[in-house]
């Protein structure tokens, strides 16, 4: 994806944790959102999970947060074991299972960690594959003008 490209539209899920099925409509209009890849089999992202979480927790009335678990292997499908993961890592944000890639094609992702910002208007206004939490959160802080 590049810069100022629209949000895309959430569907071909293999399943939804911890939400109904959200659409692009259902995002935008109102807050940021952050959509971040990951996988249960990505050491780095289970490593920056916590840094996510205090984001969402802090933020929880100012940006929406979304994961995608992208499998990197046959492994990776097993939705117990990335529901365990998931409990595990107090994951509590809507989970998008994406065990056919739908969606990790739409974003061009190949990468995990993998972190989309979208301003109100579903807009990108930023991205980074791994990095700091604190870029993102100052990235943000710009788009609510903190």
């Amino acid at each position: 994806m590049k810069l100022r490209d629209p949000l895309p539209e959430l569907t071909g899920a293999t399943t939804w944790l911890n939400s109904d099925a959200l659409n692009r409509q259902d995002l935008i209009g109102v807050t940021p959102t952050l959509v971040h890849f990951w996988s249960i089999s990505c050491h780095l992202c289970k490593n920056a999970m916590p840094y996510v979480n205090e984001l969402r927790d802090s933020y929880q009335n100012d940006v929406n947060v979304i994961a995608v678990h992208m499998p990197l292997s046959r492994q990776d499908t097993d939705l117990e074991k990335i529901t365990k993961v998931a409990q595990a890592h107090n994951m509590t944000q809507p989970i998008y299972i994406d065990n056919e890639l739908n969606l990790s094609n739409q974003f061009r992702t190949r990468y995990v960690p993998t972190y989309y910002l979208f301003d109100q208007n579903g807009e990108l206004r930023h991205y980074q594959t791994d990095g700091k939490i604190s870029i993102i959160r100052n990235r943000l802080n710009r788009i609510l003008n903190k």
